[in-house]
């Protein structure tokens, strides 16, 4: 039974989300208040290694989760790590990869396949299980989750399941820090510095500080592959010629469903969509630990049509297989018909919890439908139901949930608009960046925003950008500091602040660690030498960041 320790007594993960779910009974009572150093919202890759990273320095660290599961998409189903340049990712999460390594170095990790007939499996790049170097890029879901917990467990960071009151009165401040937030079942929390390690950037946002949602146009960064970009959308996109109309060639019938009529803007113009979401559905092949995907409630095929067009079409692979270990799969979007629900996210990042729950359940629902519709629906040809029908859920991951991931995958939501904007120039020229904390080497990378009409009268996709960078480059910290005059005691280490197109470069689950890292210790120097996050030395924090083996140079 995994276990949280606090105060000297040690909780199981379930009596944790027990006592966060207890109600206030009166407004009269007292609200409790905890306070810490350190306070980190959101317990996601990056807020985890930046609580174990604070915790470390010496500082009392406060880690607050808002889901049942800790680690973020790494332990949703993302185990097919987004490694970029292996050689770029140092210090914690490095260890996290090796501990992950320590994890299936036995065999008793080892349940539905051996070690030995898994050891020349790749990752993204590397192989997944590198014994050399003692990496394991590939994991399954309930390994990330283990490790994560270990790690704050061994860093005896204080970790709360909780979620912020976003409502009113979730943030309190004084002059231009944070005093405290408050959380929806009644507790106050207080800190001398606070990092938002949410996706969403959900403190940062109730807080004050200015952010945006979408793609800037070209013209406010002078970048060149921002904003619509329908002549660069090449992949993952649809065959030419499948008509949009739901009765083909009548255009009286009205569009297929998730359809734009068309585009009225030109390419590099701005706009607030935000790139496609979905669940990082983690599959097994193996009968006895399977679960079949069964047919939704309020199956419509109509929302199949196109994957039906598609086949018409000759396209046969709808997903990926990338095999974790144990047999089972990270299976994410590939091709222009797939597991991203496109044009379905864009309420996401400013929704309320309530909001954000609906559109979380339209994406499971039409995800499960889409598994359905291709292991059993007749209209998909027979050697394509034949390939996906041996796949289901695997019985021995996420069983509070059904076996589907708890946290949807929020590819990108808020951004901040800092100190420093990191955007495409920073990524191909990294010639002004002179207080840089990581190393960056993930391609600029955008999944498909909106499908639409062109022309002449055929269904494509808009949005998938994928531009490779020429070599790793340096990430300035500042990416992580709101403006001075707008908050000084906040660090945001998810939703930093980039343009979308210099986001696509760093919203991988290695570099969160990487940014989580430079958070932590930013806030541990912070505290110790009692100066605004602003006032930093940035010396102080590369000397402590590369005592921890934080990758900073292309030579180190």
């Amino acid at each position: 039974m995994k276990t949280s320790k606090t105060c000297g007594y040690s909780l199981t993960r379930r009596e944790w989300i027990a006592a966060a779910a207890i109600p206030v009974l009166s407004a009269k009572i007292k609200p409790l208040v905890e306070h810490s150093d350190i306070l980190v919202y959101g317990a996601t890759s990056g807020g985890v290694i930046a609580a174990v990273e604070a915790a470390r320095i010496g500082k009392r660290v406060t880690l607050i989760s808002r889901h049942r599961s800790v680690g973020g998409a790494s332990s949703n189903g993302l185990g097919f790590a987004d490694v970029g340049n292996w050689r770029t990712i140092g210090g914690v999460a490095r260890e996290f990869f090796h501990r992950l390594w320590l994890y299936y170095r036995g065999n008793a990790a080892w349940r539905w396949q051996t070690r030995d007939s898994y050891r020349s499996v790749r990752g993204q790049g590397p192989l997944a299980m590198d014994d050399k170097n003692q990496l394991m890029w590939v994991f399954e879901p309930h390994a990330a989750e283990y490790v994560f917990l270990q790690m704050l467990t061994d860093a005896h960071v204080h970790l709360v399941y909780a979620k912020l009151e976003r409502q009113a009165d979730g943030v309190s401040r004084v002059g231009s820090n944070i005093h405290s937030l408050a959380t929806t079942d009644g507790r106050i929390f207080t800190a001398d510095i606070f990092i938002d390690a949410t996706y969403e950037g959900d403190l940062m946002a109730a807080c004050g500080v200015r952010y945006t949602i979408g793609r800037e146009p070209n013209s406010l960064y002078h970048e060149t592959i921002n904003g619509i970009e329908r002549h660069l959308a090449i992949g993952n996109q649809l065959p030419r010629g499948i008509d949009p109309w739901r009765i083909p060639g009548d255009r009286g019938s009205g569009l297929l469903p998730g359809i734009f009529s068309g585009i009225d803007k030109p390419d590099g113009a701005g706009d607030k969509k935000v790139q496609a979401y979905g669940y990082r559905m983690c599959l097994t092949d193996v009968p006895e630990n399977r679960v079949a995907v069964e047919k939704p409630v309020g199956y419509h095929q109509e929302e199949y049509e196109l994957l039906f067009r598609a086949t018409a079409c000759g396209v046969r692979r709808f997903f990926k297989l990338d095999m974790l270990p144990n047999r089972k799969t990270d299976s994410n979007n590939s091709g222009g018909m797939s597991t991203d629900y496109i044009g379905m996210s864009y309420g996401y990042p400013d929704g309320s919890d309530a909001e954000r729950a609906r559109i979380s359940r339209l994406h499971y629902r039409w995800q499960q439908g889409l598994v359905w519709t291709l292991q059993h629906h007749p209209r998909v040809p027979a050697d394509i139901r034949a390939f996906y029908r041996p796949w289901g859920l695997p019985r021995d991951e996420f069983v509070q949930t059904g076996h589907w991931p708890e946290e949807i995958y929020v590819r990108e939501a808020r951004r901040m608009v800092g100190e420093f904007v990191q955007t495409q120039h920073c990524v191909l020229d990294d010639s002004a960046v002179h207080d840089a904390a990581l190393l960056g080497s993930y391609a600029m990378d955008s999944h498909n925003v909106q499908r639409y009409v062109d022309h002449v009268g055929q269904v494509r996709n808009e949005g998938d950008v994928q531009r490779q960078v020429p070599r790793p480059y340096r990430v300035s910290w500042r990416i992580l500091l709101p403006h001075w005059s707008e908050c000084r005691n906040l660090l945001v280490a998810a939703a930093v602040s980039s343009s979308h197109i210099g986001f696509g470069s760093l919203r991988l689950e290695p570099v969160f660690m990487m940014l989580g890292q430079v958070a932590g210790t930013a806030a541990g120097l912070s505290c110790i030498h009692h100066t605004n996050l602003h006032d930093l030395p940035y010396q102080a924090l590369r000397h402590r960041l590369l005592a921890s083996h934080q990758i900073i140079d292309r030579n180190g």
